[in-house]
């Protein structure tokens, strides 16, 4: 199995372990559809799904794939857009030989504090995401733009040592309303 759920004290706090794989993205949505149910929040689920995906697609592409150790590996193109670099098979990637991404794999966690949830996602690189003028011709480079679409915020911050968490903010209050009676909407990307 690919991933680890972490078992903590408080049950509003939950992370899991992602493998470096291509299956990492619909890990994540499924875990935060199984975390969100349990806390009775799954009119949540779309937008926390969609800001999840971007965040590991990010950490997939940019932390991992883009190191300055990854070399010169065979590249396979995913159905998805992702160009990740194979080792032994279509669904392994390289793994990488520095100790900080060895010892910091892709995490997902969701905290629950009423009134909102929090997504966040670590990963090995200390590079912060980068938000690049939208070009809707492109096949990529719109991630960030959505996450900051559907989160009420985002943000990033450096780990202790190595890596960063990117995050981003929901509200749970409301989850509960239909989307026209609470007055949601979605703003423009």
């Amino acid at each position: 199995m690919s991933t680890g759920t972490a078992i903590a004290a408080d049950p509003h706090v939950v992370s899991c372990t992602l493998a470096p794989r291509f299956e990492a993205v619909r890990t994540a949505r499924e875990f935060a559809r199984e975390t969100l149910h349990g806390w009775g929040l799954s009119p949540l689920f779309d937008d926390i799904a969609l800001v999840a995906s971007e965040l590991v697609t990010n950490a997939l592409r940019h932390a991992l794939l883009h190191r300055p150790d990854a070399g010169s590996a065979e590249v396979r193109r995913h159905p998805e857009g992702l160009r990740l670099p194979v080792q032994a098979g279509p669904d392994r990637l390289v793994e990488s030989r520095t100790p900080e991404a060895r010892l910091l794999p892709i995490r997902i966690s969701l905290v629950h504090r009423s009134p909102q949830v929090v997504c966040a996602v670590s990963d090995p690189s200390s590079q912060g995401p980068i938000a690049r003028e939208p070009d809707f011709v492109a096949e990529s480079g719109r991630g960030l733009h959505l996450v900051d679409s559907f989160s009420r915020s985002w943000g990033w911050h450096p780990l202790a040592g190595a890596g960063k968490v990117v995050w981003a903010v929901f509200e749970s209050e409301t989850a509960a309303q239909p989307a026209a009676a609470n007055g949601r909407h979605r703003r423009s990307a």
